[in-house]
């Protein structure tokens, strides 16, 4: 196994950050690790990368254990942590020269050239970090987490702040290092998650509350889809009670504005639904404005799993 997390808790003061979870990831594997703001994901990854000591549990990457040889793992480990902090003063061969440098690199200028062209940072290698787009200073980070290419990679919200181009540039140069490396990192963009993993971990309060491929996430209620219906006129949930297969009714408050009333409708029988909302639009005399369906998605399994937190999604 590239990482095993054991029985892994850590507290800050009474507040339990992670509480006794216990995960593996394979070598080659990408996974995407997700939570609500402050579930435990950045204090999950730094006691991994060895930058914090779990108070329980252990960690063994590339079959080390973190705690016997930190220094070892962290030779089998490149880490973008979520703030990026980078020397914006040095140029960007400059900086990844100081990088290779701590890292004891014997050949550091083809250390240096490799990671520029794995990550594309080529156009801006002779610039000051300072002066670079926030896109490419999340490139020099993932080029320095690279510089001694480490079995390992550990990707903190490597898309944060990012424009959409540069969040796809990024995407590109995550799935290119998939082919070679294991790969765990968190994203607040459920999309990104959804086309980079094919295994996803989902954490809440500090513990684990789902973790399996991302295609048998979307199976847990099989064939099942959400009727999206807007009405002009104002309906209430009760007067769409009636209509058989339907599990669950929520109110769309942002798909409402402009019109009556807008609701999604969970079911297993989407042809039926449909026709018995047609059927209550006629003997109500209501005027459907938008009817759709959409299949579940990562962000309703997210929702579903973590419906009792308050905080964002990231």
């Amino acid at each position: 196994m590239s990482i095993q997390v054991t029985n892994l808790s850590k507290r800050y003061g009474v507040q339990k950050a992670v509480d006794n979870i216990s995960f593996t990831i394979r070598q080659g594997e990408v996974v995407g690790f997700l939570g609500p703001n402050g579930a435990g994901k950045s204090t999950t990854m730094k006691m991994i990368t060895g930058y914090l000591e779990p108070d329980t549990g252990s960690v063994s990457v590339a079959g080390i254990k973190v705690s016997v040889n930190n220094t070892a793992t962290k030779k089998k480990i490149g880490y973008l942590p979520e703030s990026n902090p980078l020397y914006l003063d040095m140029y960007v061969r400059e900086y990844l020269g100081f990088i290779a440098g701590i890292h004891g690199i014997d050949n550091t200028a083809g250390a240096i050239q490799s990671a520029i062209e794995t990550t594309g940072l080529l156009p801006e290698a002779n610039k000051k970090i300072g002066q670079l787009s926030k896109g490419y200073k999340q490139r020099v980070g993932l080029a320095a987490a690279l510089i001694h290419d480490p079995e390992v990679l550990i990707l903190d919200e490597p898309t944060t702040g990012l424009d959409p181009n540069q969040i796809v540039e990024i995407r590109d140069v995550i799935r290119r290092l998939a082919q070679k490396k294991t790969i765990l990192f968190s994203s607040h963009i459920l999309q990104e998650v959804q086309a980079i993993c094919d295994r996803v971990i989902i954490i809440n309060k500090g513990m684990i509350v789902a973790d399996d491929l991302l295609s048998k996430l979307q199976q847990v209620n099989p064939g099942e889809t959400m009727v999206l219906v807007a009405f002009k006129e104002k309906v209430t949930p009760e007067m769409l009670s009636g209509i058989e297969y339907v599990a669950k009714i929520e109110p769309i408050p942002e798909m409402a504005a402009g019109v009556g009333a807008a609701y999604q409708l969970h079911t297993t029988r989407l042809d039926s639904v449909r026709k018995q909302l047609l059927e209550i639009s006629i003997s109500s005399h209501l005027n459907i404005v938008s009817l759709q369906s959409q299949q579940v998605s990562l962000e309703d399994i997210f929702k579903s799993l973590t419906a009792d937190t308050k905080g964002q999604i990231i």
